[in-house]
């Protein structure tokens, strides 16, 4: 390991943590619905799973998950439901149209913020292909016989950089969010972030693995 792998690494990482998946659509949907408070904590959760998967994969506990399909596979279908699940419901949200009044910035009750943790966590680490993701990659930037220690530091600076986007982009929602949650626009929001969730959720299914 060089830290001009480290950096390229970095590099790559940036870039596909910037491209749109589930946890964007979350932590969107719960700033959105209850505030920058439960959007931080929906980020920490997305955050929180994938320190998890990069340290399954540092420690080898990873490569024992892929390799046993009918785990890997009740990881995906349960990623899967739990998708499709946060699609139906923004989709029901859609629907009906009645959001309540915005919140201040006071912190979120416990249970608001334990909901938004709960979904961030849940929709990140029943992806298997996170998983899988930290195994195909880092061997690639450290080698194939790396240390734990450096394939854990780099799984977690991924993980770190990810948490970073995130509050940037809870901060960007909180600050548009009177006009983003205006009921036309946030019946339009809710109406895509289903569309968005189902659609990852059908990836996830439909992937060869």
């Amino acid at each position: 390991m060089s830290w001009s792998s480290y950096a390229s690494f970095l590099v790559f990482a940036t870039v596909l943590i910037l491209i749109p998946g589930p946890d964007f659509a979350v932590v969107t949907r719960n700033t959105l619905a209850a505030g920058r408070g439960r959007g931080r904590w929906s980020a920490i959760g997305v955050t929180a799973s994938n320190a998890v998967q990069g340290v399954a994969a540092a420690a080898g506990l990873g490569a024992l998950i892929v390799r046993s399909q009918p785990l890997f596979q009740a990881i995906r279908w349960a990623g899967v439901a739990y998708l499709a699940y946060l699609g139906v419901q923004a989709w029901q949200s859609a629907w009906r149209g009645a959001y309540p009044p915005l919140a201040g910035d006071a912190a979120p009750a416990p249970g608001q913020a334990l909901a938004g943790f709960r979904q961030g966590f849940l929709s990140n680490v029943t992806n298997p292909k996170v998983l899988a993701f930290y195994l195909a990659v880092l061997p690639q930037f450290v080698g194939g016989e790396a240390p734990v220690g450096v394939l854990l530091a780099f799984a977690l600076s991924h993980a770190v950089l990810g948490l970073a986007y995130l509050l940037v982009l809870v901060a960007a929602l909180d600050r548009a969010r009177e006009l983003l949650s205006r009921r036309r626009v946030r019946r339009w929001l809710d109406g895509l972030t289903g569309v968005a969730l189902l659609g990852f959720g059908a990836r996830l299914a439909t992937e060869r693995t």
